[in-house]
């Protein structure tokens, strides 16, 4: 079923096992001082190569220190820390892998201001984090030394034993924004056509080959396009705009230009920006393989060279047709390996519903990543942690009891199972899933589907005794004498105690989803946190005219900004238009509608033949006074702990099975 998947490729004169990539995904939190990869980034790129990608592509690698001032760390191959490259290099090619290290001058007008310091870029534009700041445009001697850094630093890669480089000229990082005239408008050598504005670039991969050779390959990373309506405004999909950055006719033409200018190979996805950043880092919003389709073939049909592509490639049977279709050579996949590092492994085995799913949340890679942290998953809890949270066999099997079948409960099973104790698994409703079977009903988090059928299916390779339709009382307890308890009991929704409430016309979000009751045509949602905005969503792709009522000064407020699901979460609220009442709060419902009070005080009355409630939810603990009396060892996880994310959830049931 996937024989082309697994063909070989060359690029330039070197052979790779297979058309599977991993995409460069910058390794926040792994980088030591020095500018050399942590071990904790080895053994995480060393897993991907283990479970079978062809090719691992790091994150961005800095060429130089001096220029650009950077608030954190990048890794920057030196002389000094050469023999850790070595150590990465020879991590990958014991498990056949190549590997590429992704090269950067730097951030541009992308990078956050560093105090004191005047943020650099092709051209005096504004800085993309503070843009009443504007960037100080590079010298000629400044472009002239970056040319040289990239030269300098792939000496030392070859040394190291690396198998190519690839350029980062994507995302509207300082390469893109040379080549890219809403932000190029320089008038030297650098600036103007198409071509002089690729000129950088074209001297970057000139210098690369004179100092190591012709036959090193080289390839070029960007997107097909910015989807940039205003300067500092991204579009949604299917929304009618004028491209204010490089379009697909652009993006044609810079391929034929970049193969003649001496790369080797061009990596595309759908594009982007810091502006654009849902394009580039696509949410679970966003459908796999983000409309790709229609457009890959214009750049493969251009060029002679090797083409990959990325941009939620993570489903076998769209990576095989793209491949079979000759839209591409290779596919390039990113969060799908941070979720499962065997997806070539059980592609290769025919296990594909053995794979488990990226689910496109952005809270453990992205969202770390923004937030300072460190790379993560949400549904993987190893990643980047694969040596300090390995699974560990049980020295003495014991008997556990995990009541509540939610992600934590079900996660927590599956971990004791693997380490080898006897496991019963206890969910009050009728199928497993807790608040994920409603989570999952929008189209657009089908992902989530995906990744309920993968847990049942593993419940099921397990042997694992699950009771549906099973609710636990202390008798079922003080019955089967469990050696250990996990409580996974979740969370309900909270329902403010206002006159009013009890009116038939008002739901929670999740009675919505599971369409336990009829929603009229005319929906206020109360809360705007991630579910009512997502429920907002749902309802307004059906049809109905829909306000989020939110007592705070914005949106998501728990969310961090420049987070990809978020920005686009609120661009696609304002294109199927959703009102927006921000700082108002619900005081009380009537027959014709609610009654809230704003900001200033005022009171007003917002007509509607609903009101879906989604103001957060409580912690569920019916049998931990019981649990507690009877002295039973016993753990809390998920919800029933505290009311969290997804990740969350499975952070604790695998911490905590982990060490049971």
């Amino acid at each position: 079923m996937f024989k082309k998947l697994f063909e070989p490729i060359r690029i330039n004169r070197l052979e790779i096992k297979n058309r599977i990539a991993m995409a460069p995904m910058y390794a926040a939190g792994l980088t030591e001082p020095n500018g050399a990869y942590s071990q904790r980034a080895i053994e995480y790129y060393e897993e991907r190569a283990r479970g079978g990608t062809g090719l691992i592509i790091t994150g961005i690698n800095r060429v130089e220190g001096e220029i650009e001032k950077l608030s954190f760390l990048v890794p920057y191959p030196t002389s000094e820390n050469k023999s850790n490259f070595k150590e990465l290099v020879e991590a990958v090619h014991a498990y056949e892998a190549k590997i590429f290290f992704q090269l950067t001058p730097g951030f541009g007008r992308n990078n956050p201001i560093v105090p004191g310091v005047k943020p650099i870029s092709a051209s005096a534009v504004p800085n993309y984090h503070d843009p009443s700041i504007t960037c100080r445009e590079l010298t000629i001697e400044e472009i002239e030394m970056m040319v040289k850094g990239f030269g300098d630093v792939a000496e030392i890669l070859v040394e190291a034993g690396a198998d190519g480089v690839e350029i980062h000229g994507h995302e509207g990082y300082l390469v893109d924004q040379f080549t890219t005239a809403l932000w190029n408008r320089r008038g030297d050598k650098y600036g103007g056509s198409l071509r002089d504005r690729l000129r950088f670039p074209f001297e970057i991969v000139q210098e690369i080959k004179n100092r190591v050779g012709n036959h090193f390959p080289v390839t070029y990373r960007y997107g097909l396009k910015h989807h940039l309506k205003a300067f500092d405004h991204g579009a949604v999909p299917g929304e009618i705009f004028r491209e204010l950055g490089r379009d697909i006719e652009e993006s044609i033409e810079m391929a034929e230009l970049l193969e003649e200018g001496g790369y080797d190979g061009l990596h595309v996805d759908a594009g982007g920006s810091y502006n654009s950043y849902y394009w580039a880092h696509p949410p679970l919003y966003m459908d796999h393989g983000v409309g790709l389709d229609a457009m890959i073939n214009k750049i493969t049909d251009a060029v002679n060279i090797p083409v990959m592509v990325c941009s939620r490639f993570d489903n076998p049977g769209l990576a095989e047709r793209v491949l079979q279709e000759k839209k591409a050579d290779m596919i390039v996949i990113g969060r799908g390996l941070i979720a499962d590092p065997y997806w070539p492994q059980k592609v290769w085995e025919g296990r594909v519903e053995d794979i488990r799913p990226c689910i496109g949340c952005d809270t453990g890679c992205q969202g770390r990543m923004n937030a300072g942290g460190v790379l993560a998953c949400a549904v993987n809890a190893t990643a980047c942690r694969e040596r300090l949270w390995s699974l560990r066999p049980v020295v003495k099997e014991k008997k556990v009891m995990v009541i509540g079948g939610g992600v934590g409960g079900i996660e927590a099973a599956r971990v004791l199972a693997e380490r080898g104790h006897k496991v019963s698994l206890y969910e009050k409703e009728e199928q497993l899933g807790g608040h994920l079977i409603a989570a999952s009903v929008p189209e657009f988090k089908k992902d989530l589907r995906r990744l309920l059928a993968w847990y049942r299916n593993q419940m099921k390779q397990l042997g694992i005794e699950v009771f549906t339709g099973a609710a636990v009382s202390a008798e079922v307890i003080d019955q089967k004498r469990p050696e250990v308890i996990i409580l996974a009991t979740g969370s309900s929704p909270v329902v403010p105690e206002i006159a009013g409430i009890d009116d038939p016309k008002v739901v929670t979000a999740i009675e919505a989803l599971l369409q336990k009751k009829k929603i009229g045509k005319t929906v206020v949602v109360v809360g705007g946190g991630l579910i009512g905005c997502e429920t907002a969503l749902w309802l307004a792709k059906m049809g109905k005219s829909v306000t989020i009522v939110e007592k705070l000064a914005k949106l998501m407020p728990g969310e961090i900004d420049h987070n990809a699901n978020k920005e686009m979460l609120i661009d696609m609220l304002a294109f199927e238009g959703v009102v927006q009442r921000k700082s108002t709060a619900l005081v009380e419902v009537m027959n014709s509608g609610i009654k809230v009070v704003g900001k200033g005080l005022e009171i007003e009355t917002i007509p509607c033949d609903s009101v879906v409630l989604a103001v957060g939810l409580k912690s569920r603990n019916p049998l931990e006074k019981h649990i507690n009396e009877m002295k039973y060892r016993f753990y809390k996880i998920g919800d029933c702990q505290n009311p969290r994310l997804i990740l969350n959830a499975v952070w604790d049931a695998y911490r905590v099975a982990n060490s049971i």
